[in-house]
């Protein structure tokens, strides 16, 4: 990429300027230095052009924000707040100089309703376009951070928000018929809810601090993250398919595509809303602190026992979890599985 790389990552370095007390150097160093206390927490996430979207229905901006805020969602699903991310980037030839200031335009979007700072990265010519974020978030004590597998038997499963969203805004971005039943508006926010997702920090730290025993973020789907929580405490659970909150439009882009609408909502991947466990006697105290955030918290099923069948896929059925219907009828859900 040459010169035309230099004067992007000049281009970076103003954009990005460092800021808060954390970050001492950031992008024009060969590295960033940051100041360090209690404990930090890493993740790294990535998305490619063909796999995790296609440039015909995602803009650069969309691209950006949606690379970063995945990413970020890690952190929120541990109860941590945001700290640094740094962003490697694959450009294609094609890819000029409007288009890469929108790709950094949508990751500034994300950085700064987290209140995250972007501390560094790479770029590098690629015959499509990719990006590699890593993201750390800082906790006083390793007792603050929320894992996966501190589930106990008997504790409810809860989630966040409203479900189907993304799978029905990406639906319509491939090009689904007009859809009865539901708004121009409502349309467009589910558009958004697949393009420009935020990561729950909000409603990440309220849970931590409001008795949540383990926490997952929805990426590939209820079905499959929903059986890693459960495979992580070795437990088996239950959950009711009717009782899952869908976002509005969800139900009629379903029975437009001639799927149930509560499991499509149970199969749709990149939500990034927050699955957590957490005893009965603590739920509605969590679930006001959600509310304090502008969401909601719905319980949707509960631990029933030991896990004694590990799940050969993650999905539902036999295995970690089981979807029921209103009938008590075990329903196959199936979830995300990045190599299928």
């Amino acid at each position: 990429m040459g010169h035309r790389e230099s004067e992007r990552i000049a281009r970076l370095s103003r954009r990005f300027q460092p800021r808060g007390e954390r970050l001492l150097r950031g992008i024009g160093d060969d590295a960033a230095v940051v100041r360090g206390d209690g404990v930090v927490v890493t993740s790294v996430d990535a998305v490619v052009e063909g796999v995790h979207f296609k440039s015909d229905y995602t803009p650069p901006r969309a691209a950006g924000h949606k690379a970063v805020a995945s990413a970020l969602s890690d952190l929120a699903a541990m109860g941590v707040p945001a700290g640094e991310i740094y962003v490697a980037a694959g450009l294609p030839g094609d890819f000029g100089d409007d288009d890469f200031e929108e790709l950094a335009g949508g990751i500034e979007d994300v950085a700064n309703t987290c209140d995250a700072v972007v501390a560094g990265g790479d770029l590098t010519a690629s015959p499509v376009l990719w990006l590699s974020v890593t993201v750390i978030g800082h906790a006083v004590d390793e007792a603050n951070v929320i894992g996966r597998d501190g589930a106990s038997n008997g504790e409810l499963l809860a989630v966040t928000g409203a479900l189907g969203g993304s799978a029905a805004g990406l639906q319509l971005l491939l090009g689904s018929s007009a859809v009865v039943g539901i708004s121009r508006e409502q349309e467009q926010a589910l558009r958004d809810r697949h393009l420009l997702p935020f990561p729950r920090f909000c409603a990440g730290r309220a849970l931590a601090t409001h008795g949540v025993t383990a926490m997952i973020d929805l990426s590939d789907g209820l079905a499959r993250d929903a059986a890693q929580l459960a495979e992580a405490s070795g437990l088996h659970a239950r959950i009711e398919l009717e009782d899952l909150p869908l976002a509005g439009g969800v139900a009629a882009v379903a029975t437009l595509t001639g799927r149930e609408p509560h499991k499509f909502a149970a199969e749709s991947g990149e939500e990034y809303e927050l699955l957590c466990s957490l005893p009965e006697s603590a739920f509605a105290a969590a679930r006001d602190a959600v509310r304090h955030c502008g969401g909601e918290l719905t319980a949707i099923g509960r631990f029933d026992g030991e896990l004694t069948k590990a799940s050969p896929n993650g999905a539902g059925g036999a295995g970690a979890v089981d979807f029921l219907d209103r009938q008590g009828r075990t329903v196959v859900v199936a979830g995300y599985e990045h190599f299928d």
